[in-house]
């Protein structure tokens, strides 16, 4: 084994497994595919590969665990265990960052000090929102006494990306365990093991079996066999804008709810009054994080023409110094691309961006770190970019900016709202006045003033138009796991 495999091994005691009904177990087919280090190209581990068969022995797992220990707990009893999994996520944070890295190719700084912690705020948010789930009591007509139950919705399929595999799992599973439900999880088959650890730190916290089920597996198969499930009563997936579309045809047939957060194409708009340092540092931040692999990256940065020099001088000396390294360092900022197809998707997308007309001025190919194997690419970006060229029209994620010229507030909002999408996007300008009247135009779930990228366990998060629908976070992220139910009483 390489030294990175047997770090992941050591780190993940279940040995890649799937979690079926509190016990770990090899595929019913007997299958495995291997889970990459992207950095570095080598086999972590073999991952059982979860199937139909699989899918349909944990949600008949998860309706048991329903029907059982779980469906009795109280609300109560149900947040101090989600407590105890943050707490336990806070505890063992060094082995999951390293997981995190290992098998993301996310630098090992951004896992240890953002992702996790931010996981682990997600379940100690939800496990008090577990006890503020309430009902409300009716003025009705007639002599009738009305109220409303908030009933969990039963066994829920989560199926999350691989681009923030650890918190992306958390923010489905917190709340749909607030909730009451009973949970079916199929993480990235290229992500996996940080769904798996975090099944490991559930069953530690006292997590009854069966509630939080792990299978990994293929869109394809596990995931499709999980939205076609008739025990599934909801779906809640965070993925490409056409995976939500074909998830959605495949639910009709049960009439599942559905929550789908999905692509984005994010304007960053910068404005002639805005502070330039600040906006430089926020438009680098807002596309490079996480190698620009994030759903609501800035990926479009709209300039007000009177300060495009000066401001693009800022953002190309920063980009610079935005080197791609060894992902364990904790002096590397910008990380390996998750997966060879990846690299592929944006090699292609750079070449149309030449082909179209945009000006390439830095970055633009792989980057050689190490050995050469790893996913690399170097901070890439575009000027002279149109509204209409593919580079700023299609979700490419990753490190590639397009920027594009505005002429004033009018125009730049006409610009920001020109897209399919309707994820996020930023705004910097020290008018106060027009921030807030950008929030209210922009059709965008998430819009940040002077800031971008920032997140927090009580905040609703989610899409417009073909970037999804549904809110994750806050109180209406528990919403999504839940349904209303009507009582009368006659009182004649």
């Amino acid at each position: 084994m390489t030294p990175d495999a047997t770090m992941a091994a050591t780190l993940l005691a279940s040995g890649g497994k799937l979690l079926i009904g509190g016990a770990w177990r090899d595929a019913a087919s007997g299958k495995t595919f291997p889970t990459l280090n992207p950095a570095t190209g080598e086999t972590l581990l073999d991952i059982a590969e979860g199937d139909a068969p699989d899918i349909d022995d944990a949600v008949r797992a998860a309706r048991a665990a329903l029907d059982g220990p779980w469906g009795a707990m109280s609300a109560a009893e149900r947040g101090k265990i989600l407590w105890k999994i943050g707490d336990l996520l806070l505890q063992h944070a060094a082995d999951a960052a390293r997981l995190e890295t290992l098998n993301g190719g996310k630098p090992i700084t951004e896992t240890t000090r953002i992702e996790v912690p931010l996981a682990a705020d997600v379940f100690h948010y939800n496990a008090g929102a577990a006890t503020k789930i309430e009902g409300s009591t009716i003025p009705v007509s007639g002599s009738y006494f009305n109220y409303t139950i908030r009933e969990p919705l039963g066994v829920v399929g989560l199926i999350v990306p691989w681009n923030f595999p650890l918190l992306m799992a958390a923010r489905k599973v917190a709340p749909a365990l607030a909730a009451g439900n009973a949970v079916v999880l199929k993480p990235a088959e290229e992500t996996p093991l940080t769904a798996l650890r975090l099944g490991e730190i559930a069953l530690e916290a006292g997590l009854p079996p069966g509630v939080l089920n792990v299978v990994p597996g293929f869109g394809p198969t596990a995931g499709a066999a999980l939205v076609a499930h008739s025990g599934v009563a909801a779906i809640a997936f965070t993925g490409e804008t056409s995976t939500g579309r074909t998830i959605m045809a495949n639910a009709a047939g049960t009439t599942k709810k559905l929550s789908l957060e999905l692509g984005g194409k994010s304007p960053n708009i910068v404005l002639d009054d805005a502070d330039i340092d600040l906006a430089a540092r926020g438009a680098l931040s807002a596309i490079f994080y996480n190698k620009g692999e994030v759903c609501t990256a800035g990926s479009r940065l709209l300039i007000q023409k009177s300060i495009r020099e000066p401001l693009i001088e800022k953002i190309l000396a920063r980009a610079a110094k935005m080197v791609p390294g060894d992902t364990l360092d904790p002096k590397t900022r910008l990380g390996a691309l998750t997966s060879q197809d990846q690299v592929a998707k944006v090699e292609r997308y750079v070449a149309l961006g030449k082909k179209e007309g945009a000006r390439l001025l830095v970055g633009g190919e792989r980057a050689t770190v190490g050995d050469g194997r790893g996913n690399f690419w170097k901070p890439t970006i575009f000027d002279g970019v149109r509204n209409d060229m593919t580079i700023a029209r299609e979700e490419i994620f990753g490190p590639v900016l397009s920027v594009i010229d505005v002429d004033d507030f009018d125009h730049a909002i006409a610009i920001a709202n020109e897209t399919t999408y309707g994820l996020a996007a930023g705004i910097w300008t020290r008018d106060i006045k027009k921030a807030h009247r950008a929030a209210r135009a922009l059709q965008a779930g998430t819009v940040w003033i002077n800031a971008y990228n920032l997140y927090d366990a009580a905040s609703p998060y989610g899409g417009y138009k073909a970037s999804g629908f549904g809110r994750e976070s806050g109180m209406a992220g528990v919403d999504a796991y839940l349904q209303t139910k009507s009582v009368w009483v006659d009182l004649s």
